[in-house]
């Protein structure tokens, strides 16, 4: 809507500008709009702050001009007794026309994808300082133009601007809508990231474009999907009317449900006053359902579309969410208990090969059920086995000390350990590091630490039994050197099994997980896990494509999780 409605001023240069070549170019701002968003937030909006700027001084200018030029008196407006008068004088069509005048602050509800990026108070300046007095000046002004030039009414904005000053008005208000536009799509990324680690949307690759501001990211799937939506509604409208129609029900409905969500928090957090918040649902509430059920009368006029959108996202998100619960929970009622696993592992029935094998699950507690599934079809195990479990922090890099957390899961001949793997948004792109030499390597470095907290304890322990024997200090102590001296060997032996089964070859098992309903589910079970969610995951970014590893020493383990 704002690059149809900036490029639109072409008409009033050029009569021999039709729809059809706006709407070309209009496509084509939108392609280079969204070809730049790789760059990432940060620098586009540098590249596009001065322009801002000068865009308001701009309309807050010709507003004041215009205001001073035809008719000073529309400040009468601010008296509420007209708008008073004007519903009374024309009852129906002053309610339908609340939904074009709601357009009047569409882009304010942009402000909270823009906290991620920006501090609250430099947001609060902005807003009281520059962006509010332009547009009520712009507003203004174009009131007052339109006191003597009625007929303009359709094309106000471009008919209000001085005739030296059209073309540069013209490129700023492309340049502007341009910056409108980036505010949404900005928007879009952060609300996939919040729902990606709520569990409410399929995976998708989170580019943060930013190491000092975690809320600034690119989401290449998205931003493609959205530029394809963009083009397609630009073509399929053509005009701004139907669009205008979409963007008010988009506009009044965010308003809406944030203002019944905040009525939540001061219930159950802030815990207001009742009748505060009474007053607060009688005020706001009213205004906002007023505008609501004026923009729903435009609802044949495109303004289905927004809500199109919204299902067709709810759908996704409530799927995906559902599904993926369901896994999970069948995955903790399913995992192999410690004793199993020590049964498993000291079956002399399992041969025990040379190498060291990487399992990997979503699990951080406990060994998931593919592990059994895979010893059942494959009689065989490597000498040293890790089950790692991958957590992505919102941070931009954890120190690779903190980065592997090691528990060891079951007595030491047997070599099984559990591993966290916590990585933040810039540690997983590097690829000069080697995930497996770095959990090689801090895999001894836990064994060394197991040895040392051992050594600790014990002598903490022998200390304690000298202070009560007194004359027993020296034997205790030879004996403690001697237990020490084990301890290294036996240290020593494990770090060099680990090397040796290091050199054998290392092999990264991967859960290949085909979800479907179980037996006796009903129709609209089957439907939303054997072909909706289905769907979804043949669509994902693969988990096993983040740490770079080869294919040749990558197993997928295929196991049908019955739900």
């Amino acid at each position: 809507m704002a690059v149809l409605s900036a490029v639109a001023g072409l008409k009033n240069a050029s009569p021999k500008m039709t729809e059809g070549m706006i709407v070309a170019i209009s496509v084509a701002i939108l392609v280079c709009l969204f070809a730049v968003q790789r760059l990432g937030t940060d620098k586009v909006g540098y590249s596009f702050a001065p322009i801002i700027f000068v865009w308001f001084t701009m309309i807050g200018g010709i507003g004041a001009y215009n205001f001073v030029k035809f008719d000073p008196r529309v400040i009468k407006a601010v008296n509420p007794k007209y708008i008073v008068d004007y519903f009374l004088r024309n009852k129906k069509e002053a309610w339908i026309s609340l939904g074009g005048v709601v357009l009047a602050i569409t882009g304010t509800e942009a402000l909270f994808a823009d906290v991620g990026h920006f501090t609250v108070r430099s947001i609060q300046i902005s807003m009281c300082t520059i962006t509010y007095p332009a547009l009520v000046l712009a507003y203004t002004g174009q009131a007052s133009f339109l006191r003597k030039n009625g007929e303009f009414v359709s094309d106000a904005f471009y008919k209000s601007v001085p005739h030296p000053l059209y073309w540069p008005m013209f490129v700023v208000a492309v340049l502007a809508s341009i910056i409108a536009s980036q505010a949404m799509i900005s928007g879009t990324f952060s609300i996939i990231q919040q729902s990606l680690s709520l569990g409410c949307f399929p995976r998708v690759k989170v580019v943060h474009t930013s190491p000092n501001h975690d809320g600034q990211v690119y989401i290449p799937e998205v931003n493609y999907l959205l530029m394809l939506a963009s083009i397609g509604v630009t073509v399929g409208f053509r005009t701004t009317d139907k669009i205008g129609n979409a963007y008010g029900i988009a506009v009044v409905f965010v308003m809406a449900l944030t203002s019944s969500l905040l009525v939540l928090i001061m219930i159950m957090i802030w815990k207001c006053n009742i009748f505060f918040i009474i007053a607060y649902v009688l005020v706001i509430g009213s205004v906002e359902l007023t505008y609501l059920s004026s923009v729903l009368y435009k609802f044949a006029q495109g303004g289905y579309l927004p809500l199109a959108f919204a299902t067709f996202l709810m759908t996704v998100m409530f799927v995906w969410n559902n599904v993926y619960r369901r896994k999970y929970y069948y995955e903790l009622d399913h995992k192999v208990s410690p004793e199993k696993l020590k049964e498993i592992t000291s079956d002399r029935n399992i041969c025990r090969i040379p190498g060291l094998a990487i399992f990997y699950s979503e699990l951080v507690h406990g060994i998931p059920p593919i592990f059994k599934h895979y010893v059942a079809n494959v009689p065989a195990l490597h000498s040293v086995l890790v089950f790692v479990s991958i957590k992505s922090l919102p941070i931009s890099k954890v120190p690779v000390e903190e980065r592997f957390l090691f528990r060891r899961v079951h007595p030491k001949d047997l070599n099984v350990f559990r591993c966290v793997v916590r990585y933040g948004y810039t540690d997983v792109q590097n690829e000069d590091e080697s995930f497996e030499n770095m959990l090689v390597e801090k895999l001894k470095e836990f064994i060394r630490d197991e040895l040392w907290a051992s050594q600790m304890g014990s002598n903490a322990r022998v200390a304690d039994e000298d202070q009560e024997l007194g004359e027993g200090i020296i034997v205790n102590g030879e004996n403690e050197d001697k237990n020490q001296e084990q301890q290294e060997e036996e240290v020593e032996k494990e770090i060099e099994a680990i090397d040796k089964a290091m050199r054998a070859g290392i092999v990264h098992l991967f859960g290949e997980n085909e979800v479907i309903a179980g037996k006796g589910a009903g129709f609209g079970k089957r439907i939303l896990i054997d072909y909706m969610y289905d769907f979804l995951k043949k669509n994902l970014r693969q988990t096993d494509k983040m740490f770079h590893i080869p294919h040749k020493r990558k197993l997928k383990v295929g196991m049908t999780y019955e739900l």
